[in-house]
């Protein structure tokens, strides 16, 4: 097998990210991100440190989780495993809005777990682009009163992924992935294999992989509250035949990723029943994510004048949301 090995060997591949890719990302939980989450019912959270990265699911009712700029604040007993979360431990999360296929990504490190909650020192901020949730036809499902009993039939048919990888540092970070059924994950030769798709183009989970293999990930079938929770040791790999099968639309992704030492496990999951995310409930009407890159380009503490270039491109009226509308229809495979 062909193995990414190196960040240059990545690049030779996947191309650099590009230099605006991190003006999005800012070092705290601003207005419009506090919005999201007093709206949001789910978050998933990879929690690691330099040598490891296990994966869990917190939901509740809309805000269960609560920030102020700098710290985020989840409720231990509405985390499916709430073990996980130590202090120091690197933290990352991703939040989901009924409705929406952007997603909200915080993470940090944990600052403490007492007095029955989950305190996160934020460092990094961002909005995450549309392209998992629409693939996977995340917000059409409608409730499923079963889900498959066999880890293969489950892993056939789930259309989404929530991926945690950590660096040696302990920086944890956490990528939502979405496929039509059959393309998402496969089980072959006693290893998970999945593609890489579009995305936001930063390529952490990636630069993650190649630093320190080990991952976890929490695979869904939506409409259902069960789960299959994965670990194990991940590579990149850029081999035509592994990339063939994950075809979509005349589409071959430019690497798969598979994972070894392979532990899966289906389990219902106590926080995606009760966030009843399906059947989706309307959008709420004054969050905008195109209106929050805009507003985090802003925000951002890069000044120099490419990034002021950037911030008041993006600022023109309309103009992020027609670029993100012509992103999804023309590059979303």
């Amino acid at each position: 097998m062909s193995v990414i090995d190196s960040i240059a060997a990545l690049e030779a591949v996947v191309g650099k990210p590009p230099p605006a890719i991190n003006l999005k990302v800012i070092d705290h939980v601003d207005a419009t991100a506090q919005r999201w989450l007093a709206a949001s019912p789910l978050m998933f959270a990879g929690i690691g440190d330099g040598a490891t990265i296990a994966i869990t699911i917190g939901g509740g009712e809309p805000g269960f989780a609560s920030t102020d700029a700098a710290t985020l604040a989840v409720p231990l007993d509405l985390i499916d495993d709430p073990a996980l979360v130590r202090a120091g431990a690197g933290f990352s999360s991703l939040f989901l809005l009924p409705g929406i296929g952007e997603t909200l990504r915080i993470n940090g490190r944990v600052a403490d777990a007492e007095g029955g909650m989950a305190r996160i020192a934020v460092e990094e901020c961002y909005v995450h682009c549309a392209k998992a949730l629409i693939r996977s036809d995340f917000w059409s499902a409608q409730p499923l009163d079963t889900a498959p009993d066999a880890v293969d039939a489950f892993v056939a048919a789930s259309r989404f992924m929530a991926l945690a990888t950590v660096d040696p540092q302990g920086h944890a970070d956490l990528s939502p992935k979405g496929d039509p059924a059959g393309c998402m994950a496969r089980l072959a030769d006693g290893a998970l294999w999945f593609p890489d798709r579009p995305g936001n183009r930063r390529t952490d989970s990636f630069r993650n992989i190649i630093a320190q293999p080990r991952i976890a990930a929490a695979l869904l079938l939506p409409g259902s509250s069960t789960v299959a929770i994965v670990s194990g040791t991940a590579s990149p790999i850029s081999d035509e035949a592994a990339r063939l099968p994950f075809a979509v639309q005349g589409k071959t992704p430019l690497l798969v990723t598979v994972v070894c030492d392979l532990d899966i496990a289906l389990q219902p999951s106590a926080a995606l029943a009760r966030a009843g995310l399906w059947p989706a409930a309307a959008a709420p009407a004054d969050i905008k994510p195109a209106k929050m890159f805009a507003e985090h380009m802003r925000l951002n503490k890069d000044k120099g004048l490419g990034a002021r270039i950037a911030s008041a491109a993006v600022s023109i009226p309309g103009l992020m949301q027609k670029a993100l509308d012509k992103d999804y229809k023309d590059n979303l495979y």
